[in-house]
Formats: structure tokens, sequence, C-alpha cells
């Protein structure tokens, strides 16, 4: 399978906000009539346990398919009764077979916060989340200049919408930090690569000021992984692959769920 490139993901969607442009007033009025967005990672009282972030997924470029038959709100419905705190939902659908439809589709499904993960780079797929009952949207450092990453959060924040802001190496920790992120994540996949190393993702943790909450993202398995990320200061897990695959997402989840956290000092 060829590799999909970041640049040539990037390139499609400059043309889907592209296409945006024309519905520009449609989707602000959506959004400023959307219910209030349910509080995204709380971390007040602090967690005793990593939270874990389930994601509906079907296909991605490093992968191919995964579960091409997902039914996305059946899926969200099975991961909360599991025990995930929030639900991440991929609405690329060139790379990833996803949709807006599947982020409306789970926000009515279940009452947690769902995370839209996508390759935000204009401020109408800010509002297209906010109008389908997003809580919160995905930024990527790596994809973003660090003035535009800025203003997109500060955009999210005046839309009442949390920032997952995401990181693959420390030297990308000081504009994550810049924008003012509800969390900050930490993908143990380059991006570039598409290969996966939790050794580096645990020093990129163990780097990030305490008290800013951290999602581990990428390459997590089994409960091993989550102890293992547990340990290297994680306060959540987002996973994707491995659940949405399961024939039972639910049971998945709770084996997942439970891992005390360690903290970050």
């Amino acid at each position: 399978m060829p590799q999909t490139t970041l640049e040539e993901i990037l390139s499609v969607t400059r043309a889907r906000v592209a296409a945006l442009q024309g519905c520009a007033g449609d989707l602000a009025r959506r959004a400023a009539a959307a219910p209030p967005s349910r509080p995204f990672l709380d971390a007040a009282p602090p967690r005793l346990t990593v939270g874990i972030v389930a994601e509906v997924k079907r296909r991605s470029p490093s992968q191919g398919a995964i579960r091409l038959d997902l039914d996305p709100a059946a899926h969200a419905r099975a991961y909360v009764r599991g025990g995930a705190v929030a639900v991440s939902v991929l609405t690329d659908e060139a790379h990833f077979g996803g949709s807006l439809d599947d982020l409306e589709r789970v926000a009515a499904a279940v009452r947690v916060p769902v995370l839209r993960k996508d390759f935000i780079l204009d401020e109408l797929q800010i509002l297209e989340a906010r109008g389908a009952g997003a809580s919160a949207v995905l930024l990527i450092v790596r994809a973003l200049a660090r003035k535009r990453l800025i203003a997109l959060a500060a955009a999210a924040r005046s839309h009442g919408l949390a920032t997952l802001v995401e990181v693959h190496t420390a030297g990308e920790l000081d504009a994550a930090l810049a924008a003012g992120p509800t969390a900050v994540g930490v993908n143990a996949r380059d991006l570039a690569t598409l290969a996966v190393d939790l050794r580096a993702a645990e020093d990129v943790i163990a780097r990030v000021p305490a008290g800013v909450p951290v999602v581990a993202e990428s390459g997590i398995e089994g409960r091993g992984d989550v102890e293992r990320l547990a340990a290297a200061g994680a306060d959540y897990v987002l996973v994707g692959a491995s659940l949405a695959r399961r024939s039972d997402p639910e049971v998945a989840v709770r084996v997942l769920a439970g891992v005390r956290r360690t903290g970050r000092g």
C-alpha cells in the first residue's frame, strides 16, 4: 500500500475547506444555535485513573481497513458502557472513511464529550464541529504555522469548544503550550513515516508541565500499553484501531479502563 504523506492529506483538506467558503453563513448560524458543549477532559478534581478516549475509526493510511461496516452511534454507545470518558470521531473521508455525519450521530447518541478528529486548517471547520455537536477539536502542531495554531485555538474557545493540541516531538511542545490547549496530545505515530515509537512518546509526555492534561495517542493495543503510558505521566489515552476492530467494543474498553494515574511531578 503506497504511503500517504501528511502533505497529501493536507492538500485534500485544503480543497474541502475551499468548498466550505460559500457555506460560511449557514455554518455560523448552525454553530450559534447548537446547545452548550459538554466539558471535555475535565481535570478538576484530578482523575484517579487514566481516562479512555475511544475512537470511531473505519480505516487509516497506516493500517488500511479497520472496520468498514462500523456503525458510529452503536460503537460509541458501547464504548461509553465500557467506561470511555469521551469519544473521538474521525471526520476525514478521503483517508479515514469518516464524515461529519458520523460526528453528528455520535454526539446525539452519547452523553460524554465528543472530539472532532480531523486536520483542522480553518475556522469554518471549527464551526462545522460546533454545529454537529462536538465538544472539542484536534489541532496538530505539525500541520499549522505557530500563529495559525494560536488563532485557531482562540477561535475554538470563542465558539465554546475545547482543544486537544497534538505534538509528536518535544520541539513542538512550545508551540502547543502557547496555544493555551485544554489538553496536549502526544502522538506516538510519526506523521511523516507513520512509524510508532512509544518510548519517544514517553519522553515527550514527561516534558509536559504538571497541570496540563496529557492524552497519549497511537500504538495502544492493550492494558500494558496504558500502564506504561500512565507511568510516563499520561492522564488519558486515545485508542482507535485496537478498539474499533473488536467485535465487542464495550468489553475492549473495559479491559483498558481503571489503570491508576501517576501524574507528572
